[in-house]
């Protein structure tokens, strides 16, 4: 017999990893596991027995790289390993399981270098596309733009008004977040 599946649509930003694990331990409380996410930010979940379990999410280039012994860590210290996503890899762990409060970052400071490693890997080049690429055609769309005369270039024009502000939010929502966690932690 087939176990019951449920795919949910959910955006969760750069920064919003820790709302991300969030929604996967609620789903699990709830009696969906996680399976594994996919482009689009679709979540694919499969029944189970409902149970607390601690998801984490670790945005690490160098564990990619020698995943062996970055994923034997984790092992070691009782997490399951999920998947690897856009960077992140995805680590679950039941309460029933754990010694107190237990989490992959050991303080504050090593979520900093994990949050650190996501500016350097994704943030940056997200700012190269934005200002090589985004900002000229957008400039260009808008400085000759000729209102009603071409509806290929009225629709470009839209699209990429679009992409420019969402860009722009990423990159608001992202510094805001980032200050503000360097700002709690005494940075």
């Amino acid at each position: 017999m087939m176990k019951e599946t449920k795919t949910c649509f959910r955006f969760f930003s750069i920064m919003d990893y820790e709302k991300e694990a969030d929604f996967l331990r609620k789903m699990h409380k709830k009696g969906w596991k996680f399976v594994k996410v996919s482009l689009g930010g679709f979540y694919g979940f499969e029944a189970c027995e409902p149970e607390d379990v601690v998801y984490q999410l670790d945005y690490n280039p160098d564990g990619v790289k020698h995943q062996n012994e970055y994923l034997q860590m984790f092992k070691d210290c009782g997490w399951e390993y999920m998947q690897d996503f856009a960077g992140y890899s995805y680590f679950r762990k039941p309460v029933s399981e754990m010694d107190g409060d237990e989490s992959i970052f050991c303080d504050d400071e090593s979520r900093l270098d994990m949050a650190t490693r996501v500016v350097r890997g994704k943030v940056i080049p997200l700012l190269v596309v934005f200002c090589c690429c985004i900002v000229p055609q957008f400039l260009m769309n808008t400085i000759h733009y000729n209102r009603g005369e071409d509806a290929v270039q009225n629709m470009l024009a839209i699209l990429l008004g679009a992409v420019f502000v969402l860009y722009l939010v990423v990159f608001i929502q992202f510094g805001i977040k980032y200050y503000q966690f360097k700002k709690k932690i005494g940075r």
